[in-house]
Order: C-alpha cells, then sequence, then structure tokens
C-alpha cells in the first residue's frame, strides 16, 4: 500500500525514530527532508540520517554531517565537512550502527566511476573506510554489532566485514550475497531483529529477504519500479517501509513511499552517539 504519496525524484534514507514513532525519508534530488505531512526544503543535496535523540537527527549532505531540529526546523550545527572540497559527489545512503557510529556513503552527482567512498563518524571523529566506490549503498548491520554490510551497486555484489568492538571494520570484506546471475541491482537495505538482511533492488519493484547466510528468502512486491531503500517500523516493528524514485519514469506509482505490514519484525534504529 502507499504510505505517503508524496512524489519523490530519488526518494532514499527512510528512517523509523523509535522513539516519535514517525518516519521519516528524503528526496536527494529535491533537496528535501520529508514526513508525513510536511518536508523540510535544504539548499544542498540531504540523503540519510540517523536519530539523536527525541528531536534531533544527524543529517548526511552533499558536504557536511550537521544537526537538524525536527521540532523547531532548523539545521542547530555542523559536525564535520564530508568531502566539502570535492564538488563532483554528494552523500548517499546511510545508516547508525550498533555501536552508535554513523555510516554514509557518498559517490558522483553524475555517477562518476569510483568517485565517492564509505565513511564512518563516531564520537567527534569521521573516518574514511573505502574508497573508489561508484554507488554506496545497503548499509546496514548484523543485531549482535560484529557484521557490518554494504555494496556499491554496479558491482551487483553486497559485501560483509567484520566489526571490533567499537564498530570499526577489521579484515578484509567478503561477498556475501552475489547478484551478478540474476543482474539485479543492489540498492538500501536493511536487517531484521533475526539477522535477516532486506534488500531494495532497483529496476526490480521489489524489498528481496536473505538469510544470515545469504540465502534468498522470498521478495516484497511494490508498485514503484525503481525501489531504492527499506525501513522497519510501526509499533511493533513488523512494517515494511520503502521508498521510491521517480527519475527517468513517468506514472502515479512512481516515487512514491510504501508500506507493506507482517514482516520483520526488524530492529529499532541505533542512536548516533555524538
Amino acid at each position: 500500500m502507499i504510505y505517503d504519496a508524496t512524489n519523490c525524484t530519488l526518494g532514499e534514507g527512510p528512517l523509523w525514530h523509535p522513539e516519535r514513532k514517525e518516519l521519516f525519508w528524503f528526496d536527494i534530488l529535491g533537496k528535501r527532508l520529508h514526513r508525513k505531512g510536511q518536508h523540510w526544503q535544504f539548499d544542498t543535496y540531504v540523503s540519510a540520517a540517523g536519530w539523536v535523540d527525541r528531536d534531533r537527527l544527524m543529517v548526511a549532505s552533499a558536504r557536511d554531517l550537521f544537526l537538524f531540529n525536527v521540532e523547531t526546523g532548523e539545521t542547530e550545527r555542523s559536525l564535520c565537512p564530508l568531502e566539502a572540497d570535492n564538488p563532483v559527489t554528494r552523500s548517499n545512503d546511510g545508516r547508525a550502527d550498533p555501536q552508535g557510529g554513523f555510516w554514509i556513503g557518498t559517490m558522483g552527482i553524475k555517477a562518476e566511476r569510483g568517485a565517492g567512498a564509505i565513511w564512518r563518524y563516531y564520537r567527534g571523529e569521521l573516518r574514511r573506510l573505502f574508497p573508489d566506490i561508484t554507488i554506496s549503498n545497503a548499509i546496514c548491520f548484523a543485531p549482535d554489532g560484529a557484521t557490518a554490510y554494504f555494496t556499491d551497486t554496479p558491482t551487483r555484489q553486497i559485501m560483509r566485514v567484520a566489526l571490533d568492538a567499537d564498530g570499526w571494520p577489521k579484515g578484509t570484506p567478503e561477498v556475501h550475497i552475489d547478484l551478478t546471475r540474476e543482474r539485479l541491482n543492489p540498492d538500501g537495505a536493511v536487517v531484521d531483529a533475526a539477522g535477516n538482511l532486506w534488500n531494495a533492488q532497483w529496476g526490480a519493484s521489489r524489498v528481496a529477504c536473505y538469510d544470515p547466510t545469504g540465502r534468498f528468502q522470498k521478495a516484497v512486491g511494490f508498485d514503484g519500479l525503481q525501489t531504492s531503500c527499506p525501513a522497519f517500523g510501526g509499533d511493533d516493528l513488523t512494517t515494511l517501509f520503502c521508498t521510491t524514485a521517480a527519475e527517468g519514469l513517468n506514472g502515479d506509482a512512481e516515487g512514491r513511499t510504501y508500506a507493506a505490514t507482517g514482516h520483520g519484525p526488524g530492529q529499532a534504529e541505533h542512536k548516533v552517539t555524538l
């Protein structure tokens, strides 16, 4: 079903705030942050967020990570630059990890090959983790905080990497899910409470579920063709939300934000520690 009929050119970054019981999401190309019945306009691309407390989100933009107050509608302060000296890139997919860090991917505004990277903000430090990324996506985490997942979408491979006690990667990323044979394009992803990974697959009108070993379990279909990112929410975290993108398409189904009940349950989104 349609959760919100607002047309997003590039819907992304859905976040269910566990204290407010509200869904927030972005239209990257529209430079807007949304919640049902309301949006905030920015002067640069915004793409992903983590929650800091009841009223404040950490928002990733094309030039920095900043604190935004959803009650006042004001940007409180910039936390750190994010490739601010590189006009080619913008932020893309991101999510908070169980240790309180925030992972954010960047990419070229025109998807320039290898222009982006994946970064992690943790207790005031921003560190580049993985360079030479073309389209950063599928950033999500196992419930025990011991594994992170991500993809560079054109590779059609979702990677996994072990994390240390503070949430920093250790070792070399390995292939977790290989979608090259199916020619599927992995976009945003989220991990549920049981450790299953739910991946929005761009151009396939679906979110696919894979068990902790990477084995396909099922797919949930949505009317929008360009499914971009899922999130679990609702009072019991069994509603699967999914953003879509209208970019390059026509039709009433495109660019909407969807919801499907009876899945998961998901993990509560983790709080970002400043």
